[in-house]
């Protein structure tokens, strides 16, 4: 291959990787670690806003006033507590349902799709500049086809 070629396979190859990683979903929030008592001690100093439950963990997830996110396990004896604290200090408490899974793989699918449309863009470019690369040195500098015959003399 030659440089041009492998200059613009590389741009391709750039191109792709970072349509890829803005393609990735980011997370919004971080959500920190923190003990239970912590946690107690935060809703009796009226810091948290909201306390949201997930039963499947057990993990509750809970947003400060500051803006911060925190994740604190506990046991089921401790759910009471918990909500009476929550409830005491003015925060919202909810407990998270279990949603279903979706068998649906539509947006899988269109990532699939979508890489799969960005190969093909980025073969049939590379294939195209190949090929213009071949015809201009058939040309030659002059720009006249090198196969073509010398012009007839007089006569």
């Amino acid at each position: 291959m030659t440089r041009s070629i492998r200059r613009i396979a590389l741009a391709a190859i750039c191109a792709t990787t970072a349509l890829g990683l803005a393609a990735t979903p980011a997370l919004a929030t971080h959500f920190q670690s923190e003990s239970y008592q912590e946690l107690l001690a935060q809703l009796h100093k009226r810091e948290i806003v909201a306390i949201v439950l997930h039963p499947s963990g057990p993990k509750a997830h809970a947003s400060a006033r500051n803006g911060g996110h925190f994740t604190v396990t506990y046991t089921p004896a401790e759910v009471e507590p918990l909500r009476a604290a929550a409830t005491a200090g003015g925060s919202s408490f909810a407990i998270a349902t279990a949603k279903p899974k979706s068998t649906t793989t539509h947006h899988k699918l269109r990532y699939i799709a979508g890489g799969v449309l960005i190969v093909v863009i980025v073969i049939v470019l590379v294939v195209l500049l190949i090929g213009r690369r071949r015809t201009l040195e058939e040309e030659g500098p002059s720009g006249e086809a090198a196969s073509a015959p010398p012009p007839a003399g007089p006569g």
